[in-house]
């Protein structure tokens, strides 16, 4: 965690004004980085179910790529963050291994959208996420988190691999830093004021 998040109060009251609760899910692959960013950018210490990874999932959960991983999320991590008097924004970040799956359709029940992370050295981790959320017809955008280390490839060659339509917002984002993800879930917000907006025009 930076030191923009780690210098967060460990607990901020929820204010008296508000009314309205908007609730964001971060998806992704295993050990993309979902659970840093719900820590990161929470204004509360975030409620996670991370548990350390034992050898009863060798040949269960692929960790190729992320072999210094030593824990797991097995339900859902959850953050908030306050956006005025009126509102707070709830996130919860999935499970990402193949067996936690079955959480997924739970989570996404009242979300307005969802951010997938995505690791570009596991592209193919991310496809499930994709497919569950144009099933449910959720709006979302895809945040390329970038791992030191990693080669950097053109977010449009990012776009072509994940095969994502022209409209679907992609950016970069670094899940450690509490300004990145902010930014992250900006552009998500801005996404989905854009899509209201137009299906308001198209309304009969």
């Amino acid at each position: 965690m930076d030191s923009a998040s780690s210098e967060l109060a460990t607990h901020v009251p929820l204010r008296s004004t508000i009314d309205t609760g908007l609730k964001i899910v971060v998806v992704g692959g295993f050990g993309v980085g979902k659970t840093t960013m719900v820590s990161s950018v929470s204004e509360i210490r975030p409620l996670s179910t991370e548990e350390t990874m034992t050898r009863a999932g060798i040949g269960i959960d692929d960790a190729g790529g992320v072999a210094d991983k030593f824990t797991t999320t097995v339900a859902f991590d959850f953050g908030r963050i306050t956006l005025n008097d009126r509102m707070v924004l709830y996130l919860f970040g999935a499970p990402g291994q193949e067996r936690f799956w079955f959480l997924w359709d739970r989570l996404f029940s009242g979300s307005l959208g969802a951010v997938v992370l995505v690791d570009t050295r596991r592209l193919a981790d991310s496809w499930y996420a994709i497919d569950r959320l144009e099933h449910h017809r959720m709006p979302f955008i895809v945040a390329r988190n970038i791992f030191d280390g990693a080669q950097v490839h053109p977010l449009e060659h990012v776009r072509d691999a994940l095969d994502l339509a022209a409209d679907v917002p992609l950016i970069d984002c670094d899940a450690r830093r509490r300004d990145s993800c902010k930014t992250t879930l900006i552009t998500l917000v801005d996404h989905l004021y854009t899509l209201s907006s137009a299906a308001q025009e198209n309304a009969p």
